[in-house]
């Protein structure tokens, strides 16, 4: 792999009618490319339940892709390092994320192989259930690793439905070269607490994956408490979003109770990986932490009134007009 002697320069800031404008935050993300086949049902099955749904939907998708977007959907220069199968499903994400703006460089397209799928069940107060076929995403390996450090970054997205050893790797690469890394476990791998172990300098879990990690129940009133303790294991900062009532905050920035914001969810699918953009490229503009988590708890609240996981990534505008908060450094 070739690496222009400039990979690691800021790209030269913009000018509008003469003034400079702050440089677009660099976002990496490292992580999984899926294609969604969505159907809505009255309610979620239960074991051994057939319930009957709408027409099924086919999409974008994937955390890795879905951050990917959104990252550039909010104004950073998103590049995805990742894999996908040798079929029509790999060669239409491809070109989904290059419509999106997203650098795919670093995406292979693996011979022989499957691209990732997803199945998903959302029901009419727009809860889902995911059952993901990990496909191209399970080879993941050395290559993308190169790729995803082929050019500088301001912040570097690892999400977890690509192989642990990846993450590992990733971790130890981006540490050894000063990289600010937002870990996302979502869902949760076996060894998670050797990826604590290894120091990021961010980790987003949601309340069940937090539980998962720390081997215990977790009640929303010791979300506070149990960021605390993830922060304890390794993580720098660590946050446990809430899905309406916001997010907890803890670690080396303090602790915070962050507020979400009350809108009319249609669809949560997506949402998780909003917040998780949102937070990367509001830290790689330099906002700060609390104000940065506060931002991607709207980002959050944004998707869930849109259907679909990529479509319903939110841009600035769409934030504003659903929770009142401007983006980071918009007016």
């Amino acid at each position: 792999m070739i690496v222009r002697a400039d990979a690691g320069l800021r790209p030269e800031a913009p000018r509008l009618m003469g003034v400079d404008m702050p440089p677009r935050p660099r976002v990496t993300v490292l992580g999984s490319i899926n294609t969604d086949i969505s159907v809505g049902v009255p309610h979620l099955p239960g074991p051994g339940e057939t319930v009957l749904g709408a027409a099924a939907a086919i999409g974008p998708g994937g955390k890795g892709a879905n951050q990917a977007v959104a990252a550039a959907r909010l104004g950073a220069l998103a590049r995805m390092a990742g894999c996908v199968g040798d079929d029509d499903f790999g060669a239409r994400r491809l070109a989904g994320l290059t419509a999106e703006g997203v650098d795919t460089a670093g995406v292979r397209a693996v011979p022989g192989t499957v691209s990732g799928l997803a199945l998903i069940t959302v029901d009419p107060a727009g809860e889902n259930a995911i059952t993901v076929a990990p496909g191209a995403n399970e080879v993941a390996g050395e290559p993308e690793l190169a790729a995803a450090f082929a050019a500088g970054c301001d912040t570097l997205v690892l999400s977890a439905e690509i192989p642990a050893a990846a993450l590992a790797a990733a971790l130890a690469r981006a540490r050894a070269g000063g990289v600010t890394t937002v870990l996302n476990l979502a869902p949760v791998p076996p060894g998670a607490s050797g990826l604590l172990a290894a120091g990021p300098d961010w980790l987003v879990v949601n309340l069940p994956e937090a539980a998962t990690v720390l081997g215990r129940q977790v009640p929303p009133g010791q979300a506070g408490a149990a960021a605390a303790e993830l922060a304890r294991a390794g993580a720098r900062h660590a946050v446990i979003t809430l899905g309406a009532a916001g997010a907890v905050l803890a670690g080396a920035a303090g602790e915070a109770a962050v507020p979400g914001f009350s809108v009319r969810s249609v669809d949560s699918v997506g949402a998780g990986d909003a917040f998780v953009a949102a937070l990367a490229v509001a830290l790689a503009g330099g906002t700060a932490p609390a104000e940065a988590v506060r931002a991607a708890c709207a980002a959050g609240a944004a998707a869930v009134t849109r259907r679909g996981a990529q479509e319903g990534l939110p841009r600035p505008t769409d934030i504003r007009a659903v929770t009142g908060l401007s983006w980071p450094g918009l007016s």
